[in-house]
C-alpha cells in the first residue's frame, strides 16, 4: 500500500502563512493549481463555487481596506492591530479565494454545494503542496462580515469557502496534534432512536 502519494498526503502540512514568500506560483501554475481545484464531485453540474486571485497591489489595497472596516467596528486600532489587518492578504505572493456561489437546484441541497466548494479548496490546498510550494487554508473574521465579504469581491449571495494562501517555503512546519481515529470512528449499528 506505500506509495509516493500516499507517503505525501499522510506528511501533509499547512505552512504558517507569515513565513510564505516570493516567488509565488507562475502564470501557468496557477492556472494548473486551478485546474486541478476544479475536479471535484460536483452532483449536476451546478459549479456552484468560483475563484478570487488576490496578487500583486490588490493585496495590499484588501488591506487598508480591511483595517478601515475594524476600525469601524472596533474603534481606534493599535499600530499594531492596524499592521496586522494590513498585511492579511500581502503576507503570501498569492492568495486564491474559494467562493461558494448557490445554485437554486430543486434536487440538490445547499449544503451539498457547499461541501463540493470544501472539496475546491482541500484539492487546492494538496495541488499547491504538491508542486512545492507552502499553502494555508483559512477564513478568518472578515469571511462574517457582510461589508468584509464586499470587500474581498463577493456578491451579497455568496459566502467564503476559503482563502488558501500560496508561496514558498522551506521551513519546518510543526505536527499539530491529529485526531484519534478511534474516538470518531464506528461501526454502524442501527438507527438511532428519535
Amino acid at each position: 500500500m506505500t506509495s509516493s502519494t500516499i507517503d505525501f498526503l499522510l506528511g501533509r502540512k499547512s505552512a504558517p502563512i507569515a513565513e510564505l514568500r516570493d516567488p509565488g506560483p507562475s502564470e501557468q501554475e496557477i492556472r494548473t493549481l486551478l485546474t486541478i481545484a476544479a475536479r471535484v464531485p460536483d452532483h449536476g453540474r451546478l459549479v456552484p463555487w468560483r475563484f478570487i486571485l488576490y496578487r500583486g497591489n490588490a493585496r495590499r489595497e484588501v488591506g487598508e481596506k480591511l483595517a478601515d472596516l475594524a476600525e469601524k467596528r472596533e474603534g481606534p486600532l493599535t499600530d499594531a492591530r492596524r499592521e496586522q489587518e494590513l498585511t492579511r492578504f500581502s503576507r503570501a505572493p498569492l492568495v486564491i479565494g474559494v467562493v461558494h456561489v448557490p445554485r437554486d437546484n430543486p434536487k440538490i441541497p445547499q449544503w451539498e454545494m457547499h461541501l463540493s466548494g470544501g472539496a475546491v479548496a482541500m484539492s487546492l490546498l494538496i495541488a499547491a503542496n504538491a508542486m512545492g510550494y507552502g499553502a494555508n487554508w483559512i477564513t478568518n473574521w472578515y469571511s462574517d462580515v457582510e461589508e468584509g465579504r464586499a470587500i474581498l469581491g463577493l456578491e451579497p449571495h455568496e459566502r467564503v469557502i476559503g482563502f488558501v494562501h500560496i508561496g514558498n517555503f522551506d521551513g519546518d512546519v510543526f505536527e499539530r496534534p491529529r485526531p484519534d481515529l478511534d474516538a470518531v470512528t464506528s461501526d454502524y449499528s442501527g438507527p438511532k432512536e428519535t
